[in-house]
C-alpha cells in the first residue's frame, strides 16, 4: 500500500471517528466537565504509550515547547468543553455544523497575528458561511427537535471553533515538534486543569459507562490522532482538506440514526452553506476569475 492510499484509509477513518464522539458523549450521561476529564486521563495513557515507543520522550521537551503546548491544551480542553455542551442545547448535526466554522476563525487570527491578507476570494467564502449562520440562527428549532437554549448551543459551537483556531495558531510556534508529543501535553494539561472540577467522589459505577469513557479517551483520542497525524505526513493538503468533511458528514447522519433530529429546510440550507464555504476556503476554490491583461503578448 502506498503513502497516499494508506493516508487516505488513516485520514478517513480519523474523520469516521471524530465523526462518531457526539453520540459516545451524549449517551455517557455523564457531566461534560467529566467526560473531558476522563478523555483526557485516558488519551494521555494511550498517547503516552505511543511516544514512549516511538522514542519521542528522550531529550525532546524543552521549556518553551512546554509552555506553548500547554497553552494549546487550555485552549483544546476550553474547544472540548464548549463543543460536548453545545450538543444538548443545538443538537450534535448543528454544532457540528457551527463549530466548522474553524477554517474562519483561523483566516482572522492569520489576518490579527501574522499580517496575512484577506482576498476577495476569502471574504466572499466568509460572506456565504455567515448568511448560512443567519439560516440557522433564524430557524425554529422546535420544529427539528433542535434541543433546549438552541442559541446559546450555536454561541458555544463558534465558541469552540475560536479555540480550536487558537490552539492551531499556538501549534504553527512548534514546527519540527512531533505531534505526538503536543498531543500528549495538550491532554496532560486536561487532567491537571478539570482534576480539581471532576467528580472524583461520585465516579460512575456501570461497566458501560466506564467503557464510553474509555473509548472516548483512547479511541477518540489517543487513536484519532494517531490515524490523522500519521495522514497528515502522509497525505497533500488539497486531500487532507476534502477528507475533513466526512467528519461533519457522520456526525449529521450519525445525529439522525441514533437520536431522530433531522434538520428543517432553512436549517439544512444554513449547514450546507457553511461546509460549502468551508470547503471552498480550504481548499482554495475561486469564486472570481484572475482579471485578464488587455494588449500583453
Amino acid at each position: 500500500m502506498n503513502k497516499k492510499v494508506s493516508g487516505t484509509v488513516e485520514m478517513t477513518a480519523a474523520m469516521i471517528i471524530s465523526g462518531t464522539i457526539g453520540w459516545f458523549v451524549v449517551v455517557s450521561g455523564q457531566p461534560i466537565l467529566d467526560v473531558v476529564f476522563w478523555r483526557c486521563v485516558f488519551g494521555a495513557a494511550t498517547l503516552l504509550l505511543v511516544c514512549a515507543g516511538l522514542g519521542l520522550l528522550r531529550g525532546a521537551i524543552n521549556w518553551r515547547l512546554l509552555a506553548l503546548a500547554a497553552l494549546g491544551g487550555v485552549a483544546i480542553v476550553i474547544n472540548w468543553l464548549l463543543l460536548f455542551t453545545s450538543y444538548s442545547r443545538a443538537s450534535i448535526s448543528i454544532a457540528t455544523a457551527v463549530y466548522n466554522t474553524q477554517p474562519f476563525m483561523l483566516v482572522g487570527l492569520g489576518a490579527v497575528f501574522f499580517s496575512e491578507r484577506l482576498t476577495i476570494n476569502k471574504l466572499t467564502w466568509l460572506a456565504i458561511a455567515f448568511a448560512g449562520m443567519l439560516l440557522i440562527v433564524l430557524a425554529q428549532p422546535g420544529a427539528a427537535n433542535s434541543g433546549s437554549d438552541y442559541l446559546a448551543g450555536i454561541l458555544m459551537a463558534l465558541g469552540a471553533a475560536f479555540f480550536y483556531a487558537v490552539a492551531a495558531i499556538i501549534t504553527k510556534k512548534l514546527v519540527g515538534t512531533p505531534p505526538h508529543l503536543i498531543a500528549l501535553i495538550q491532554v496532560c494539561v486536561g487532567v491537571v486543569m478539570l482534576a480539581p472540577f471532576a467528580h472524583l467522589s461520585t465516579l460512575p459505577n456501570e461497566i458501560g459507562t466506564w467503557g464510553i469513557l474509555i473509548t472516548v479517551g483512547v479511541i477518540h483520542t489517543g487513536l484519532m490522532y494517531i490515524l490523522l497525524y500519521g495522514a497528515i505526513q502522509k497525505l497533500p493538503t488539497h486531500l487532507i482538506g476534502s477528507l475533513s468533511f466526512i467528519y461533519p458528514i457522520v456526525a449529521i447522519m450519525v445525529d439522525y440514526l441514533a437520536f431522530g433530529h433531522r434538520l428543517q429546510i432553512t436549517q439544512l440550507i444554513g449547514a450546507a452553506a457553511i461546509l460549502i464555504a468551508a470547503a471552498g476556503m480550504n481548499l482554495g476554490w475561486s469564486l472570481w476569475k484572475p482579471k485578464r491583461c488587455v494588449g500583453s503578448s
